[in-house]
């Protein structure tokens, strides 16, 4: 399946690099060299990922994916020197979905791209692609999830949190199972960037997020009412 990523780094030499791998994999590469050229670039690409740089000139990488986030769902991996938890909590609170720190290998930075994909896409299968709890309904195949006929906007972390909620119903979940499914088992950030993005989902699902219940010391539990 081909697929487009939009690579903001203002460094042309990691440009050419990253690029050069991504289209080995028979990705088509888009190229913005700060966050102003980028957020002009988006509306007209229709790209299935963005990398983003950081420390950049123009707008820095924490304002565009602010910005990004406001309208698109599109996942996002962020890229920067900073290896801080602090920096990484706030890549996450504004809705990136990886985060690779510089120096990297161009080519662990394509098995992860890969990896977000797949989990983003996920797999239909033989399971039936309908899920529904309360006014809420989960479209696996879309993506889509809407609630009485509304869609309710989730970025693709949010989606998968929820689903996988949905998928163990009256089972608790920890936060370090959560991590492991949801952010993979390679992510060693801080645990509460799950509380974080519990707290998102459940604004944007408003009285249907009583369905997700937080069990006091273990993690939270998804329990639909019968």
């Amino acid at each position: 399946m081909e697929r487009k990523v939009l690579l903001i780094e203002d460094e042309s030499l990691i440009r050419e690099i990253v690029a050069d791998y991504f289209e080995r994999e028979q990705w088509t590469v888009y190229e913005a060299e700060n966050g102003k050229q980028a957020l002009d670039m988006l509306d007209s690409l229709n790209a299935d990922l963005v990398i983003l740089d950081i420390l950049m000139p123009e707008l820095d990488g924490w304002t565009v994916c602010k910005r990004i986030r406001a309208k698109s769902a599109i996942p996002i991996i962020i890229l920067t020197a900073k290896s801080e938890e602090d920096d990484k909590m706030l890549g996450f609170e504004l809705g990136a979905d990886d985060y690779v720190t510089k120096p990297f290998s161009p080519k662990v930075l394509v098995a992860r791209a890969k990896t977000l994909m797949k989990r983003v896409e996920g797999t239909v299968g033989k399971e039936d692609h309908m899920l529904s709890f309360g006014r809420v309904t989960v479209n696996k195949r879309s993506h889509r999830v809407e609630m009485e006929g509304q869609e309710v906007e989730l970025t693709p972390k949010e989606y998968e949190l929820l689903l996988y909620l949905v998928k163990n119903e009256g089972i608790v979940l920890s936060r370090e199972a959560i991590l492991n499914q949801v952010w993979g088992f390679d992510y060693f950030g801080d645990p509460r960037v799950v509380d974080t993005h519990i707290k998102k989902l459940r604004g944007k699902l408003g009285d249907e997020a009583r369905h997700i219940r937080t069990v006091i010391r273990a993690g939270y539990k998804f329990e639909e009412d019968r």
